[in-house]
C-alpha cells in the first residue's frame, strides 16, 4: 500500500456501517479504536451473535441517526485516558481513506462528550502509516453533506435487520416470514400480540413482552387474527409511536377489519365495489333491500372473516328471513347486492409497497357461491387488466397498507372491490402462482429502512 501521513484528526469512511464520512480523532496512545455509539443492543443467536447500534456522526446534530449492525467479535474492558474501565462490545470494519481500505477492530463506546466521533488507536493504524502529531487533516476532506443528500441512502450497506412477526400462529405465512428472513442474514423474531403490554409515557414509550423491555426493531410484520384487531392495533400503534416501520399501520388495519368502515373509506375514495346498505334497526327490512336492489343479495355479519357469516339470500322472501334471523340475534350485518356475473369466482391481489406482486383466480366449491381457499375453495393464476391492477393499487392505498390481499369481482361495469385484507396469506398465492411473495415484503423491508436525508440547518 501506498504510504500515508495521518495528522491528529483525519475524516475518515466506514462503508460497512453506512458512515460515508466521519471525523476521526487520532490517538496513539490508545490501543483500540472507539466509535461513538447508543442505542446498543446485541441479538440473534448465541452462536452467532449481532450487535445493532445508532450513531450520531456530525456533533451536536442527535436528529442525524445512522442505524448500523455488525457481527459482534468480542467484549472488552477497556480503560480509557481518565482511568475509567468499562465493558465495551466490539465489532470488525472496514476502514476507508483516500483510496485504501483495510480491516479494523472498533469498540463501542458513549463518546457524547467528545467533539470527534471516533478514535483510531494504534491497531488500526497500519504499517503503511506515519503520524505527523502537530498536524491535522492531512487527507482528503470528506464532507457531511452526504447524510444531507441521497447518497446516505445509495451507500447504505446490506444490514442484518431485527424484525418482529407479529403473530400468535405457527402457520405457514409465519413460518415463511422467519425462513425467507434469516435466509437474506435478518434476525426475525415470533411476538404473541396477546403476551405484549404497554408502558404509555412521554419520554420513553415501551413495549414489554414476557416481563422484559422489547428491543428496537427495525421493522414490524403485523399478522394479527381478527378476534384480537384492537389489541393487536394498540401494540402495533405503540411501536409506531416509538418511531419502528410497520409493514401495515395500525389504522389501516382497523378500517379495512371494520366491513361497514371499509366499505365508507372505498366509497369515499371513488373505488367500485358491490352495492351496500346497513342499518341498525330500520323498521322496515324491504327498505333496506330496497336500497341494494333486487335478489339475489348477500347478508353480511361485519365481524366475519373467511367467508364465515356470509348468506346468499337467492330470493327476496328469503332475504328477509336471513335478515329478521340475524337482527333478532342483535348482530351487526349489512346487505350487498350479489354480483351474478362473478359465478362464484373472485380475484385475490397480493399488493406490496404499491404494486401488484401476484394474482390468482379462486373458484368455490361446488355448489357454493363464496370462494375462499379456506372452506374448499380453489386457485390458479390469473393474468389481470390494467383497470383491476389499478384499482386493487387504490384500495390498498386508500388503508395506507404496505401488504394486502385485495378481493374483486369481475362485473359487466368493472372490477369490484370485494374486501382489502390486512393480513393475507401466502400459502395459496404462492402455490398458485410459484412466485416467492414474502422474498418480495422483504425487498420492500430492506429498502424502507435505509436511513434518510435530513435537512441541513439554516446558519445564522
Amino acid at each position: 500500500m501506498e504510504e500515508l501521513v495521518f495528522g491528529w484528526e483525519e475524516w475518515v469512511a466506514l462503508p460497512d456501517l453506512g458512515l460515508p464520512a466521519i471525523k476521526a480523532k487520532v490517538d496513539t496512545g490508545a490501543r483500540t479504536s472507539a466509535l461513538h455509539a447508543h442505542d446498543i443492543e446485541v441479538f440473534g443467536p448465541a452462536a452467532k451473535p449481532k450487535v445493532r447500534f445508532n450513531v450520531h456522526p456530525i456533533a451536536g446534530r442527535d436528529d442525524i441517526a445512522i442505524t448500523c449492525s455488525a457481527p459482534l467479535v468480542d467484549r472488552r474492558e477497556v480503560t480509557s485516558s481518565n482511568g475509567e474501565s468499562e465493558q465495551r462490545f466490539v465489532i470488525s470494519s472496514t476502514l476507508t481513506v483516500a483510496d485504501q481500505q483495510w480491516p479494523i477492530e472498533i469498540t463501542l463506546t458513549n463518546r457524547a462528550g467528545m467533539t470527534s466521533r471516533m478514535l483510531l488507536g494504534r491497531q488500526a493504524l497500519a504499517d503503511h502509516i506515519s503520524i505527523s502529531a502537530t498536524e491535522r487533516r492531512l487527507q482528503p476532506e470528506l464532507s457531511y453533506d452526504a447524510y444531507h443528500d441521497a447518497t446516505v441512502r445509495r451507500t447504505a450497506p446490506k444490514r442484518a435487520l431485527r424484525i418482529a412477526v407479529l403473530s400468535r400462529e405457527n402457520n405457514y405465512s409465519t413460518r415463511r416470514l422467519v425462513e425467507v428472513g434469516e435466509a437474506r442474514g435478518h434476525v426475525v423474531e415470533v411476538i404473541d400480540t396477546t403476551r405484549c403490554y404497554m408502558a404509555i409515557n412521554a419520554m420513553a414509550p415501551e413495549v414489554h413482552y414476557d416481563g422484559k423491555r422489547l428491543p428496537r426493531y427495525d421493522a414490524v410484520i403485523p399478522r394479527i387474527g381478527a378476534s384480537i384487531t384492537p389489541y393487536g392495533t394498540a401494540v402495533i400503534r405503540q411501536f409506531e409511536t416509538i418511531g419502528t416501520y410497520c409493514v401495515n399501520g395500525s389504522a389501516g388495519i382497523t378500517a379495512s377489519r371494520d366491513k361497514l368502515h371499509a366499505h365508507q373509506v372505498l366509497a369515499s375514495k371513488k373505488i367500485g365495489m358491490p352495492t351496500t346498505a346497513f342499518a341498525a334497526s330500520p323498521k322496515d327490512t324491504s327498505n333496506l333491500m330496497g336500497l341494494v336492489g333486487t335478489a339475489p343479495l348477500i347478508v353480511k355479519l361485519l365481524e366475519s372473516t373467511q367467508g364465515k357469516g356470509v348468506v346468499l339470500a337467492e330470493t327476496k322472501k328469503a332475504a328477509e328471513s336471513v335478515i329478521d334471523a340475524f337482527r333478532g340475534l342483535k348482530a351487526n350485518f349489512l346487505v350487498q347486492d350479489f354480483v351474478k356475473e362473478a359465478a362464484g369466482e373472485d380475484i385475490r391481489c397480493l399488493v406490496i409497497a404499491g404494486k401488484v406482486v401476484a394474482a390468482m383466480k379462486r373458484t368455490g366449491a361446488d355448489g357454493d357461491f363464496r370462494s375462499n381457499l379456506h372452506r374448499g375453495g380453489s386457485a390458479k393464476v390469473v393474468r389481470i387488466s390494467k383497470e383491476e391492477r389499478e384499482t386493487a393499487v387504490r384500495a390498498a392505498r386508500a388503508f395506507g397498507l404496505g401488504k394486502a390481499g385485495v378481493d374483486l369481482l369481475r362485473s359487466e361495469s368493472g372490477p369490484k372491490v370485494l374486501e382489502v385484507n390486512s393480513s393475507p396469506g401466502f400459502e395459496g398465492i404462492e402455490t398458485a402462482t410459484g412466485k416467492d411473495i414474502v422474498g418480495k415484503l422483504y425487498d420492500e423491508i430492506e429498502a424502507r429502512v435505509k436511513p434518510q436525508p435530513v435537512r441541513r440547518r439554516k446558519s445564522g
